[in-house]
């Protein structure tokens, strides 16, 4: 299994590029409908916001009223937190339910619109960025969604900007044409990456580079820090250190020192799963056809 995070500003058309991957068998994760069904009525989820925040939460027919809950929830830090504390927990055990349901050869797509400013990308496989021009977002949503244009400019102003998105984007997906190019660029991203990516994960098998991927990567200055913060996503505690080395080549060099003996064979059983097959000695290579890198394992002392 691979997980891909898909993510892009409001109205950037994250709709039609899950649409299209769900189409090819993608198990699609939605965090906006799980934070959804986790407050539901009957819920303990929604007991506990009655609970912290009073009944007047509620809209008449017992379910939660958003705009009640927001003019609440967000006056300062105390109440956001508070808010939180409530209801991440509850949608990070369900996502991780439907993680475990997915089947042991699935593409993920978890649809996450917070996930940059979250700090998630180096959880996942590949970050899916969708992006459109903030104006043509501003269209969108005013004349598609019927939201008044300051409350569309006040919703983009509050989440990232395309330099913080692509500063974490594996793929960008462009959409400033039409819903229909849009769709092909993903069914062409689903087929020539998503597939082999998987495949290649789950079979232990470095992937052949494919140029034309490569020379597609968004943002080549941050592909170092991304692979780093990715590789000790895997690591966790068993490292000590995790040093890129410049190669001269698109195919990144990375040392991973372990902090024993132990540690290092820990950090072996790890990065075939989290995208780097094993190409012998102690060394491992990306699954990933559009991200060239190899790894090698050091033990400390």
């Amino acid at each position: 299994m691979i997980r891909v995070g898909l993510t892009g500003g409001i109205g950037a058309g994250k709709s039609t590029v899950a649409k299209t991957f769900i189409e090819r068998g993608g198990f699609h994760i939605d965090a906006d409908k799980i934070a959804r069904e986790v407050v539901e009525p009957g819920t303990p989820g929604l007991a506990r916001l009655v609970e912290a925040f009073g009944e007047d939460i509620l809209a008449g027919d017992g379910s939660l009223d958003r705009a009640a809950l927001a003019a609440k929830a967000f006056v300062d830090d105390e109440s956001r937190s508070t808010l939180n504390s409530i209801t991440h927990p509850l949608v990070g055990a369900r996502t991780q339910e439907m993680l475990e349901a997915a089947p042991d050869d699935a593409i993920v797509i978890q649809d996450i619109p917070l996930l940059v400013e979250g700090n998630m990308a180096p959880f996942f496989h590949l970050v899916i960025i969708v992006h459109a021009d903030a104006e043509e977002r501003v269209r969108r949503l005013v004349e598609l969604r019927g939201m008044p244009e300051s409350d569309a400019r006040a919703r983009i102003a509050a989440q990232a900007d395309d330099d913080q998105r692509r500063a974490v984007a594996d793929a960008w997906l462009d959409n400033s044409s039409s819903p229909e190019a849009l769709a092909a660029a993903s069914a062409e991203l689903w087929a020539r990456r998503l597939v082999p990516f998987e495949t290649n994960v789950r079979t232990r098998t470095p992937a052949p580079v494919d140029p034309e991927l490569v020379a597609a990567e968004p943002n080549s200055s941050t592909l170092p820090t991304r692979i780093t913060q990715r590789l000790w996503a895997l690591a966790g505690a068993n490292a000590t250190a995790i040093d890129a080395a410049a190669s001269g080549s698109a195919d990144q060099g990375f040392v991973i020192t372990a902090r024993a003996a132990d540690a290092s064979d820990a950090l072996a059983d790890a990065l075939p799963p989290g995208g780097f097959a094993p190409i012998g000695d102690g060394r491992f290579g990306s699954a990933d056809p559009g991200r060239p890198a190899t790894v090698g394992i050091r033990t400390a002392g």
